[in-house]
């Protein structure tokens, strides 16, 4: 694991230092620098695999190949042992020495090869051109800026925005997708002059000159799986996914350093703890717990039962609501605005584990991979709802509502049935955008100042379409499934993963995000991963011999805070001193009147908008620390 940095079209030491310096964190063991007439790379270093003579930037013989890499390879012995035969020769014992070889062997098409989770950049001296590339999930980071003929490119935004030469003015586009989903997609960045490399892509430079294009594509993937194991019955099917995900653990075990697992307790983070002991003798796992005040939020017990069902050395940690302290540093290490408030709990167990170990596995993805999300059941009862008459869905079904108070507590059934029913009158796609969607374009044009309100929806959906259409041929579960992983997992999930733990020099390896297992996994028959209304029927059936039944019959409850409840007590005057009048009016980003009007609804009960406040909340501390409009 490491942060990477580099200047392509001119030789700039100065800068890539600086660069470097603002990604210390992601490598505190060390650094190294490349510089040559046209180009400077520069890398910070998460010592993880081959301690002694892993460093980089690395070379092949005759030193015409450099490379700066952030990740791992799990395949790396593998590849190792074929490049051997075609007469390559290694100096290290080190996963990064492979892609420089592949690089020699396959050209651009190394990144084809590998199996793993990274971001490289590699130089080729004798062409003068580099190579960028992103795995296919989007596991690790990197954003690049063209200055002219030149190309900057770095694991963080921050990294970049240390040469003053670039203009960091918003992006309006990803600033009405951020208020919309409260993540901004790739290739946008918050920066109009930066962007993100999208995962499963790679990009090569030559004389001032860029090409992107996909490498890895997941519908073709998953159509090959689909054809390989047609006519399989489901426990063929069940097994095969099962061996897929054990693999997938055991190759995320590889590691020279101390490493463990983060243990909420739910489905998906046991199946990867029960799996890891099959392989490892030595577990310890980290959990966050809540106190009784904000008990539907607590999984401490579950997370116990997993823990002594597989002798492993437990901790757990208590989150309270005195969020203040670490909200500066939580802010300036998303780099730009992102509201998912589970970075606050994700953030917090990676400052307890990272303590104790260098490497930490995590249950992300399972929902996406294995079907565990409540919107799936919704999505699937939508279907039967469309039959219900207008008149009725319209008139009758809206009058329902009061019986279904909203809730500040984990599961607010009363939101999820208001959401459920304005949904229901869209067509397919729409319905589906509509329940993920936290502000309406009409809500984001009254929140915003007037010269911003009417870019609002200038984006909105049109990245989530694009890929909704792509696979116009699926069936309708099948296409959420998709959407999902090529959005939320990657440019929300995984974003936060790796951003929380790299504030705190920890690496977050995903066994659920292998490239073979959510291939799989969309091939799978929708069916057969939600039985009847059995969100993760599959997981469940498959790990049955493993877990306790406490585990497999547990409701779903995801990785949350109480942040409803926060905002009516110990947050309340967090929230009101940050969204107040003179703060919003220094900032000018938001209209005050609409934004006391949110804040009101939300402390009357009516409405539960905890989301929505904490999008404005992050935005106004991002926009105090890094931002501007022009």
């Amino acid at each position: 694991m490491c942060g990477i940095a580099g200047v392509l079209g001119r030789r700039d030491p100065v800068l890539v230092q600086r660069m470097c310096d603002r990604l210390r964190h992601r490598g505190p063991d060390e650094e190294g620098f490349y510089h040559r007439d046209g180009v400077s790379l520069g890398m910070r270093r998460l010592s993880i695999i081959d301690l002694k003579t892993g460093q980089q930037p690395m070379s092949n013989e005759d030193e015409t190949v450099w490379l700066v890499f952030n990740g791992e390879i799990y395949n790396f012995p593998e590849l190792r042992k074929e490049l051997v035969s075609e007469g390559h020769r290694f100096r290290t014992s080190s996963d990064t020495e492979v892609i420089v070889h592949g690089y020699e062997s396959w050209g651009e098409d190394v990144v084809r090869h590998l199996d793993g989770d990274f971001a490289v950049a590699l130089w080729d001296q004798g062409k003068g051109t580099a190579l960028l590339a992103r795995d296919p999930l989007g596991v690790k980071p990197l954003y690049y800026a063209r200055l002219g003929q030149t190309l900057l490119f770095a694991s963080e935004l921050k990294a970049l925005t240390v040469d003053p030469a670039l203009t960091t003015t918003v992006d309006q586009e990803a600033l009405d997708y951020y208020l919309t989903f409260l993540y901004i997609p790739s290739p946008l960045s918050i920066f109009r002059e930066i962007r993100k490399l999208p995962p499963g892509h790679r990009l090569t430079w030559a004389g001032g000159e860029i090409r992107i294009e996909p490498y890895w594509n997941l519908a073709e993937e998953a159509a090959g799986y689909r054809a390989r194991y047609q006519g399989a019955g489901e426990r063929e099917v069940r097994e095969e996914a099962i061996r897929i995900l054990q693999e997938s653990v055991r190759k995320r075990l590889l590691s020279d350093v101390p490493l463990g697992a983060f243990l909420s307790g739910g489905l998906d983070s046991s199946s990867i703890v029960a799996l890891m002991s099959r392989a490892s003798s030595r577990l310890r796992t980290f959990t966050i717990g809540y106190g009784d005040q904000d008990a539907s939020y607590n999984e401490t017990e579950f997370a116990r039962c997993v823990a002594s069902a597989f002798g492993t050395e437990h901790q757990e940690f208590q989150v309270r609501p005195d969020l203040e302290p670490i909200l500066d540093h939580l802010v300036e290490h998303l780099d730009e605005p992102f509201a998912d408030s589970s970075a606050i709990p994700t953030y917090l167990i990676c400052r307890a584990a990272a303590s104790q170990v260098k490497v930490a596995l995590s249950g992300v993805g399972g929902d996406e991979v294995f079907c565990g999300y409540p919107r799936y059941l919704g999505a699937r009862l939508s279907r039967w709802y469309q039959r219900v008459p207008r008149a009725v869905q319209s008139q009758v079904i809206p009058r329902l509502g009061p019986w279904f108070a909203e809730s500040d507590g984990s599961r607010n059934w009363g939101g999820w049935f208001r959401r459920f029913t304005e949904g229901g009158l869209l067509e397919e796609e729409e319905r589906y955008l509509s329940w993920v969607r936290f502000l309406t374009e009409e809500e984001r044009r009254r929140l915003l100042v007037p010269a911003l309100a009417a870019g609002a929806g200038m984006g909105d959906v049109r990245i989530h379409q694009r890929i909704w259409r792509d696979v116009r041929q699926w069936s309708y579960l099948d296409r959420i499934f998709y959407l999902d992983m090529k959005t939320y997992l990657s440019e929300d999930l995984l974003a936060m993963a790796d951003r929380m733990s790299m504030a705190h020099s920890l690496e977050v390896r995903v066994p659920f995000c292998d490239k073979a297992m959510v291939a799989f996994s969309l091939a799978i028959p929708w069916e057969w991963k939600m039985k009847g209304w059995t969100l993760k029927h599959m997981l469940k059936t498959g790990m049955k011999d493993l877990l306790p039944a406490s585990i497999l019959h547990r409701k779903k409850q995801g990785f949350m805070i109480p942040l409803a409840a926060w905002f009516k007590g110990q947050l309340n005057s967090l929230l009101h001193g940050e969204l107040a009048r003179p703060a919003l009016e220094r900032v000018g980003l938001l209209e005050p009147g609409p934004v006391a009007e949110l804040i009101a609804l939300h402390e009357s009960g009516r409405k539960n908008v905890s989301n929505q406040l904490w999008s404005l909340l992050v935005l106004q501390l991002w926009m105090k620390r890094f931002g501007r409009m022009s």
